[in-house]
């Protein structure tokens, strides 16, 4: 009895502690007020090596929305699964609207010791030429790093499709590094 009382203590202590700590990676940011212009200064020290995007359902262009909307269904088994990866988890409708949206990942590499704050800045159909961004912090960044933003829910829904973004890595308040959509200016 002991035994069952203790295993079940340390599944409980052990579920707590991984709801409670790991957070999506994606609402691990900072919401900007105002997007400031930064300076310019390219270091070969940092670069991006690549971006995933990532649309989970689309938002209709008409007032008749068709048979399938918002059902993540993809022709392509890999497309299909990142639809899965994203709405696991969600039951009800109201959970899956929540997890609608825009997704970026990007990968990067630092080759020296620098505290780096990775900066996403994009644009909505809805809010037209006001740009929006959200940053993350990393205090000690050397190596491979993944960095994951979400524009889903309301921010979806409200402001519009992201039309055009860029990705910055910033060192003391000098851009090091970027990438950008082809829409971008």
């Amino acid at each position: 009895m002991k035994f069952h009382a203790l295993l079940a203590a340390v599944v409980f202590a052990a579920s707590g502690v991984f709801a409670g700590r790991m957070p999506s990676p994606a609402t691990e940011f900072r919401q900007l007020k105002e997007a400031t212009p930064l300076p310019t200064a390219l270091d070969r020290a940092f670069q991006f090596r690549k971006e995933k995007l990532f649309l989970l359902g689309s938002l209709p262009t008409s007032k008749v929305k068709p048979k399938n909307y918002f059902k993540g269904d993809a022709k392509d088994p890999a497309v299909g699964y990142e639809s899965a990866y994203r709405l696991w988890g969600a039951v009800t409708e109201l959970d899956k609207r929540a997890r609608y949206g825009h997704y970026f990942d990007f990968f990067w590499v630092a080759k020296r010791d620098a505290a780096i704050t990775v900066r996403l800045e994009y644009r909505q159909s809805n809010l037209r030429a006001f740009t929006q961004a959200r940053e993350v912090d990393y205090p000690q960044a050397r190596g491979h790093h993944k960095t994951s933003f979400a524009v889903i829910g309301d921010d979806f829904f409200n402001d519009g499709n992201v039309l055009s973004w860029r990705c910055l890595l910033i060192e003391k308040g000098h851009i090091v590094a970027e990438t950008r959509s082809y829409l971008w200016r």
